[in-house]
């Protein structure tokens, strides 16, 4: 299923267009728009595999071109401290993620006014959080849990609900809202803020840019199928939104929560604004990627791989005991739907044939010319150390036949992994590996040279017939290699 580097979405056009749909939509409500920001708001690698040429920071630099317009605002569920909850991507915690995605905002000139923390309920955790962002000068404000939200409204738009939050002081136009994950708060952030802002007379809206599921792409097209494999664990599935279908006699995509979560929504603006300034979920929406697709076939190929690859990563987190079973279900369903199947990823016949040919855990990679190599089991290397090594070889020309890293080298870090740390396998991990690559690259002009042909490695395919530790999957996912593994592990 390699679409070999072909483009499929035109990054330019979606800058431009997104950003002047935003000034569109602030122009709409006047003194100021309250943006919630789905999803991630950079390093979103999930859209950039499955919409080929969306660049993994494109929101990013779409709000770099209103950047004098735009303030942000962090918000984070203070359950979420207390319980140490990690962004499954990255593996690191929320509270180390706000602080992240703080400095980086902060260092390319987004300004970054305040973190709320939701659900506030003086929880240690939350308050030692607190501390810490205010010894870095960042503002910090509090909202609480709300009995009876989202269905009693008149607890809710009152001084007991939304006017019992601290109002968030903002100076701009736009308050784009963002979050380091799900069930942060955003939506309930954005409302009691228009809560607020209308009690002080002012004209303000709230607008949701979230890229999936693409409302002007059809239910079942393969992008919006590839967003339920991404959401399997939030139950999320793609809907034809019935609110837009009725208003205008047109069909959108929406998903099952928004469109759940409408009429109360509605009724929220009736009673804050006087009257509710949308019709339908879609409405609500200012995402334009759909009109920046310009090939759907590279899309679609593109997207289908990825249904493949939440297939596996389902079946591998299943035997690892995170998930039920009934979540590989539904990636099964969704393979259906989108009219796949494990076999469709080339890299996965390749790797088990090795593993039968060797006797021992094999895998194989995919380069974007179609090219399949595989990598086996020795005494030295792990198969995928010695997949990386051939991928290496293969993009700067060098004989399979020649060693690339010296025993001399390699030797003393198998004797320290295993007479003085205690490790049962002296094979070496692929960072180990890369390590002892860049040491030999001081004097061996051939691992110099493969040394120098890493950035290739970006979107490769790879699949490996055993379960690799965390430390081989944490540097695929920084090479930027899309990594599936057999459910199973090494004996």
């Amino acid at each position: 299923m390699n679409t070999e580097n072909k483009i499929g979405f035109d990054n330019e056009k979606y800058l431009k267009m997104q950003s002047e749909h935003i000034r569109e939509r602030i122009a709409q409500f006047g003194d100021k728009l309250y943006l919630e920001f789905g999803g991630k708001l950079f390093d979103d690698y999930h859209a950039s595999r499955v919409l080929p040429g969306f660049k993994p920071d494109s929101k990013l630099q779409m709000l770099l071109q209103l950047k004098d317009e735009a303030e942000i605002v962090i918000v984070i569920n203070s359950d979420d401290i207390e319980k140490n909850k990690i962004r499954g991507d990255l593996g690191i915690t929320y509270d180390t993620d706000v602080i992240r995605l703080f400095n980086v905002f902060t260092k390319i000139g987004l300004y970054v006014s305040s973190v709320v923390l939701t659900r506030y309920d003086n929880q240690p955790t939350a308050d030692a959080f607190q501390s810490r962002l205010e010894a870095l000068g960042i503002r910090v404000y509090h909202h609480y849990s709300i009995k009876g939200y989202p269905s009693d409204l008149q607890r809710i738009i009152s001084d007991e609900g939304y006017g019992r939050n601290d109002y968030i002081e903002t100076s701009r136009r736009l308050v784009v809202i963002t979050a380091p994950g799900p069930g942060s708060g955003k939506m309930a952030t954005c409302l009691s803020q228009l809560y607020h802002e209308h009690k002080r007379g002012r004209n303000v809206g709230y607008a949701k840019f979230e890229t999936f599921p693409i409302w002007n792409l059809p239910l079942r097209h393969p992008v919006n199928i590839a967003y339920e494999a991404a959401t399997s664990d939030l139950n999320d599935v793609n809907m034809i939104d019935p609110f837009h279908l009725e208003a205008y006699g047109k069909t959108t995509v929406n998903y099952n929560r928004d469109v759940e979560i409408f009429p109360v929504l509605n009724a929220m603006f009736e009673k804050i604004l006087g009257v509710s300034p949308y019709k339908s979920p879609t409405d609500m929406g200012v995402n334009m990627a759909g009109n920046c697709i310009i090939d759907d076939e590279v899309v679609s190929k593109a997207a289908c791989a990825e249904v493949i690859r939440r297939y596996y990563t389902a079946e591998c987190d299943h035997k690892k005991g995170l998930i039920p079973e009934e979540e590989v279900f539904k990636l099964e369903l969704l393979m259906k739907q989108a009219n796949v199947t494990p076999e469709d990823r080339r890299v996965v016949a390749a790797a088990l044939k090795r593993e039968a040919e060797t006797g021992a855990p094999a895998a194989a990679m995919e380069l974007p010319d179609g090219t399949i190599l595989t990598g086996k089991t020795s005494e030295l290397l792990g198969a995928v150390s010695a997949l990386l090594l051939n991928a290496l070889k293969h993009f700067a020309g060098i004989d399979d036949s020649v060693l690339l890293m010296s025993p001399h080298v390699i030797e003393p870090i198998m004797d320290l992994k295993v007479n003085h740390l205690g490790n049962n396998n002296p094979r070496i991990h692929t960072d180990e590996t890369l390590l002892a690559l860049s040491i030999c690259a001081n004097t061996d002009e051939n691992a110099k040279r493969a040394m120098e042909q890493i950035a290739k490695l970006r979107g490769c395919e790879v699949h490996s017939t055993v379960i690799l530790s965390s430390v081989d999957e944490r540097i695929f996912k920084r090479l930027g290699i899309n990594l599936t593994c057999e459910p199973k592990y090494s004996v």
